[in-house]
């Protein structure tokens, strides 16, 4: 019993890693909504900009100067971290949110090359649609140590 209380609390605060676009207006949003939403404060963030969001990008195969993806490393402190991007990433995030946004999850019932094909629509008009940001936002203070770099 002691075993899974431990489990549970190493797989809660923190687990996982969101790596967004600091400049994107839209993923701003995003990241305010999960933080407003993440009441067990699963996930630590980090900007692709950011030396840890390269990094990061890198170490599973992606490039770290694309900034149109979207990624969450699943325990990512982790010998079994796992990389989500795009679509999946999105519909990892909203399951681990927890209810009423777990229900979003139902999307992955469509084909994945559907999803990752709207991903992209947006992604590629983010900047037009949600403006752009000259450099990340500061999170607000009750937050900050929810972030690296």
């Amino acid at each position: 019993m002691a075993g899974s209380h431990a489990q549970a609390l190493f797989h809660a605060e923190g687990a996982h890693l969101v790596l967004y676009d600091g400049a994107c207006g839209l993923c701003s949003r995003f990241l305010r909504f999960l933080l407003a939403h993440d009441g067990r404060a699963v996930f630590k963030y980090s900007s692709l900009q950011s030396a840890t969001g390269r990094a990061m990008v890198q170490r599973y195969g992606g490039n770290p100067f694309d900034l149109t993806s979207f990624y969450v490393i699943a325990n990512y402190r982790t010998s079994d971290a796992r990389v989500f991007t795009r679509s999946a990433a999105a519909l990892f995030v909203e399951g681990e949110l927890g209810w009423p946004w777990k229900a979003a999850r139902a999307a992955g019932l469509l084909p994945k090359i559907v999803l990752d094909r709207a991903y992209d629509l947006v992604a590629r008009s983010r900047y037009r649609l949600f403006d752009r940001h000259e450099q990340c936002p500061m999170p607000r203070p009750e937050f900050r140590n929810r972030f690296i770099d």
